[in-house]
């Protein structure tokens, strides 16, 4: 039987784990952050999320991102955005819905980048904010991230549901603290197509401190 409660913790011990960090945005990001350090756990966080367009959308994400990690101290890192590389992996899955197959060939694709440098640059855990979010599926995310992570000897991926314990609720109370730049749409042209196709504002993130979601 899967336990559960394993996962919640760190595959290797504080002084041990060297944690990267993936994260998506700032909103997914705040709460996981806050929790890391309060836990005596300092990440450095990898922003690489070439699926994100236009240009001027990546760059207020990213901004918002590394402005939440100085409050920190936190190491920032920037991948190199690289749109036409994901387009190949996005191909043929166009019109696939969200939480279809073309979501889970971009959780590969970048959480593959993460643990790459992870593994170039001397850290032995990797996990993602990409966890925390409702739009997404954790059946795709942990299996994208362990994915990436066996490719690489020596790194462990950490499956935690970033959804538990409150952080569901302490991520929107952190995003009208910080007044972060919240999105209305994953990131990538086919998700903002949806969502204006839908004449919806479906988010990467949830705001409302009332959560009626299970903590699943």
């Amino acid at each position: 039987m899967h336990n559960r409660d394993k996962d919640a913790q760190m595959p290797l011990g504080k002084e041990e784990a060297r944690l990267l960090l993936h994260a998506c945005c700032a909103p997914c990001s705040g709460a996981i952050i806050e929790a890391l350090v309060k836990e005596g756990i300092r990440p450095a966080v990898f922003f690489s999320n070439s699926n994100i367009v236009p240009s001027s959308e990546y760059d207020l994400r990213r901004d918002e991102c590394r402005r939440y990690c100085d409050k920190y101290g936190l190491d920032f890192i920037e991948d190199e955005y690289s749109h036409d590389d994901w387009r190949v992996i996005a191909s043929g899955h166009e019109n696939d819905p969200e939480r279809g197959e073309r979501c889970m060939q971009c959780f590969r694709f970048r959480l593959h980048r993460a643990a790459r440098y992870a593994h170039r640059n001397g850290y032995n855990v990797l996990a993602t904010t990409l966890a925390s979010s409702r739009w997404k599926d954790l059946s795709q995310v942990n299996p994208a991230g362990e994915w990436a992570c066996n490719l690489f000897p020596g790194l462990r991926w950490w499956p935690r549901n970033w959804r538990k314990g409150g952080l569901q609720q302490r991520r929107g109370e952190i995003i009208r603290e910080q007044g972060f730049y919240n999105q209305n749409y994953c990131g990538c042209e086919f998700s903002l197509a949806s969502s204006r196709a839908a004449g919806s504002s479906i988010s990467c993130e949830i705001i409302s401190p009332v959560n009626n979601d299970p903590e699943i």
